[in-house]
């Protein structure tokens, strides 16, 4: 339902480009009038380096309000069959832009429909219907040649394949375009069958200069021009202008991973690099200026969180307990070196197992770099599948700690300081740093810390009404987060 009309006639688009990729703002003039739209969180984790979650935290978890999402339909696989999920799971982070100081949120639901609701009341301002459940986080790209206003603010988002529909089918349109302002559909991709078992997106895009790069489930890293007035009618649906199109697997990953190339992750901007993790293990550098892959770390399990960019330049990559001999955990890089000495560290986790996943870490790291108080420690968080939330220094070296066994259970690595840990529940979310306070969320709840210069945690608040899978984010001392209850909620002072 679209509740909010835009009647603009003449349209002209003024960009203010700023750093970092995602919180700029644009000014549309027309007759007159001026709308101020300010992207605050234009993709997963906050940017194209995965690292901002918001500008504050609250100090409480009172319910302002809660909206429900719906549910729908969805097929595993032939074996597991059909399923009906409620709500909003992994990764499933909400999208928020201001219009003239008013805040509204995208977020893509289980009920196959992507919304845009308004954050201070819950209100749908409209839904667009994709053809299966929405996992992922979208990305909101500013087209600064739009022809019209439809065209100007674009929403990228991926979904399952499509319910009812089969894997082996010509057509699976997964990844779409769709306009921030109305809902309206501006082009759809296909996502081609390959050596993958699957055909489904959840990662979120990054665009750079007008070029879109994602990695798609089906094992490949797109490079795309999502301009609208590129797009050609292909297979009878309107498909954007495809760059290049990169295979990220290899023989001997079919052989080690079978089917199971999949990439879930989002890419992340460095140094003129997109990185992306994959099913098969491997963290991956594409060079922008080549085109090429020219850096490669492997890992050999299932990584299905995505690299976030350090403060010093490094990436923070989690690891899952899946085709390895050791423990999943969370590696820390430098991809300015060689890949053979580009470990800094790793730390391992428990090998605790839920459902399919036998331990180790599946959602990110979140980090407190961006919005850190001079003077704190660097501090990484993440959450394992053992139920623990654990928080280091991750640029200090635990020196008294003797080096921990890596991923594949005979190379030793250095361990960092581990600062804090605290039993909480099993999570596949992304714990969020703002100032000096951490959220954590997962299938016990929600929990808020805060700590001191010393780094010394404390319990604020929890709430523990449902299971969280997604991630939130947090503006104006208010949380944003979804459910599998199949709820969204607004929680805060």
């Amino acid at each position: 339902m679209l509740r909010k009309q835009y009647n603009w006639g003449a349209l002209f688009i003024l960009f203010f480009f700023c750093q970092p990729l995602f919180g700029q703002d644009f000014n549309l003039l027309s007759n007159g009038a001026i709308q101020s739209v300010q992207v605050k969180i234009g993709t997963f984790l906050g940017d194209e380096q995965r690292n901002y979650y918001g500008d504050s935290l609250p100090s409480s978890l009172k319910l302002h309000w809660k909206r429900y999402l719906g549910k729908g339909k969805t097929i595993i696989s032939k074996k597991a069959g059909e399923k009906e999920w409620a709500g909003c799971g992994w990764t499933g982070q909400p999208l928020l832009v201001y219009e003239d100081g008013h805040p509204y949120l995208i977020q893509g639901a289980y009920d196959h429909r992507l919304k845009k609701i308004d954050a201070l009341t819950g209100t749908i301002e409209w839904e667009y219907s994709f053809d299966d459940v929405i996992k992922g986080t979208g990305t909101i790209w500013l087209n600064k040649n739009a022809r019209t206003l439809d065209e100007s603010v674009v929403i990228l988002q991926g979904s399952r394949l499509g319910y009812g529909n089969e894997f082996y089918m010509r057509t699976i349109p997964s990844f779409r375009a769709v306009s921030y302002f109305s809902g309206r559909e501006i082009w759809r991709m296909n996502v081609r069958r390959t050596a993958s078992y699957s055909r489904d997106v959840d990662g979120s895009a990054v665009v750079l200069n007008d070029t879109t790069y994602i990695g798609l489930e089906n094992g490949t890293l797109m490079v795309f021009n999502p301009a609208p007035d590129g797009v050609k009618l292909i297979d009878h649906i309107l498909q954007p202008q495809i760059y290049a199109e990169l295979e990220m697997y290899n023989r001997q990953d079919i052989i080690h991973h079978g089917r199971n190339l999949v990439i879930e992750s989002s890419p992340a901007v460095l140094n003129r690099h997109i990185y992306l993790t994959s099913g098969t293990g491997h963290v991956y550098g594409y060079n922008i200026q080549t085109g090429s892959v020219d850096w490669d770390f492997y890992i050999g399990a299932d990584l299905d969180g995505s690299p976030v960019v350090t403060a010093d330049s490094c990436l923070l990559v989690t690891v899952e307990k899946q085709y390895i001999a050791g423990s999943g955990g969370v590696f820390k890089l430098d991809p300015g070196q060689d890949p053979a000495h580009a470990v800094l560290w790793f730390f391992p986790t428990g090998d605790d197992s839920l459902v399919s996943w036998a331990g180790g870490v599946i959602g990110s790291a979140g980090v407190n770099d961006r919005t850190k108080i001079s003077g704190d420690k660097n501090l990484c968080a993440f959450i394992g599948i053992d139920g623990f939330l654990y928080v280091v220094s991750h640029k200090e070296i635990d020196q008294a700690q003797d080096k921990g066994v890596g991923p594949d259970g005979r190379t030793y690595f250095p361990q960092p300081i581990l600062i804090f840990k605290q039993k909480i529940y099993p999570s596949i979310s992304t714990p969020i740093f703002v100032q000096r306070k951490l959220l954590a969320a997962g299938y016990g709840g929600l929990y808020l810390f805060e700590y001191d210069s010393e780094s010394n945690f404390k319990l604020l608040a929890s709430k523990i009404s449902s299971a969280f899978e997604s991630t939130p984010i947090a503006f104006d001392k208010k949380i944003y987060i979804g459910s599998r209850d199949g709820y969204l909620y607004c929680l805060g002072d």
